[in-house]
């Protein structure tokens, strides 16, 4: 019965320990030391741990330059202004790193660390860095060192998460333009080499959109939508919500037959285009291209939302990028002088 109330008691100690361990509140207090009272640490260890309320750990602050009490209450102003703001740089730090690690608060937990070691640790066993502060500076001038440093970690967050914004939704823009209308959409990733007959003297290879409604005709017709089309030589690329792409194969001297047959039976791309050339104002270069995108976002609301910067470098990524819209655009330069 002895043991059975002590191994009891050793799992509840043990329980209350790791409960304690797990938290993530920590409170720093300070008591005078005189000489009545020269135990203190002491003291107030045993009374705490022995009915299990906390554990403890020494916080060793050195023999700083205190000055005068008037100095010491000027500075507490300050202090606690700096106190806000240091708490602020580091709960914008942790989120930036939860965003990062895809909202996953033990990945990012795992990589919030001061000098190398968990958060945890580094206040336990916390030790004065006499080259960072030295002791035999004042007060105001350790604690205008700490706030220029914060001003600098300020500064580099901001810097780095603009970026890392502009990165992820650059990316995101990306994976929306692989995921456009088949009316719009570049067709650089979708379609192979193996979908078209090459370096053919006789024979060559188109592409149709195709209406989901019209599959069945399709099938039906494109044979006989002119003389010289391989039979059975249509396949499914790919295909939408809208519709899908199709290969024909044919002798090149008819294609244009082909191409006009297509479109009197709506097969193929929109042919009906207005051609219309933009001189902007580089002032209001942003407003127009706002304007167009909402005149022209029927045509695809994915790519009027995808616009992409052709100058944004993103980092990891080796693609060519061009600007991407609901219409198509192209970039005219004239000036001879300032090319690339």
């Amino acid at each position: 019965m002895q043991c059975n109330c002590l191994l009891i008691g050793a799992v509840k100690s043990l329980r209350s320990k790791a409960s304690q361990d797990n938290m993530s509140e920590y409170w720093l207090i300070s008591a005078p030391v005189d000489k009545s009272n020269q135990q203190i640490w002491e003291r107030m260890n045993t009374v705490t741990e022995k009915a299990s309320l906390s554990n403890n750990f020494k916080f060793p602050i050195p023999e700083l330059k205190v000055g005068t009490l008037d100095s010491l209450v000027g500075l507490s102003d300050e202090l606690g202004k700096l106190d806000t703001f240091v708490e602020g740089i580091v709960k914008k730090l942790a989120q930036y790193t939860a965003d990062i690690m895809e909202d996953s608060k033990e990945k990012a937990q795992e990589n919030l660390l001061a000098n190398g070691v968990d958060l945890h640790r580094y206040v336990t066993h916390f030790q004065w860095d006499m080259a960072k502060y030295p002791i035999k500076q004042s007060l105001q001038n350790i604690t205008e060192v700490i706030a220029k440093q914060i001003s600098q970690i300020d500064t580099d967050l901001k810097s780095r998460a603009m970026t890392y914004n502009s990165t992820k939704g650059n990316l995101q823009n990306l994976e929306r333009k692989a995921v456009g209308s088949l009316l719009t959409r570049t067709l650089a990733d979708i379609v192979n080499k193996e979908d078209f007959v090459i370096d053919s003297e006789y024979l060559t290879t188109l592409l149709a959109f195709v209406p989901k409604t019209n599959y069945i005709n399709w099938q039906k017709t494109y044979e006989s939508l002119s003389d010289m089309v391989v039979p059975r030589s249509t396949k499914m690329i790919i295909e939408d919500t809208e519709g899908a792409l199709f290969t024909v194969t044919l002798f090149k001297k008819t294609v244009d037959e082909f191409k006009i047959r297509a479109r009197e039976n709506k097969y193929g791309l929109p042919v009906n285009f207005q051609a219309m050339l933009l001189q902007p104002n580089k002032k209001t270069m942003k407003r127009l291209r706002d304007v167009l995108n909402a005149l022209f976002k029927h045509l695809d609301e994915v790519a009027a939302a995808s616009t992409i910067d052709a100058n944004m470098d993103i980092p990891g990524l080796n693609v060519s990028q061009q600007d991407y819209y609901a219409y198509v655009y192209f970039k005219i330069d004239i000036d001879l002088f300032n090319f690339k």
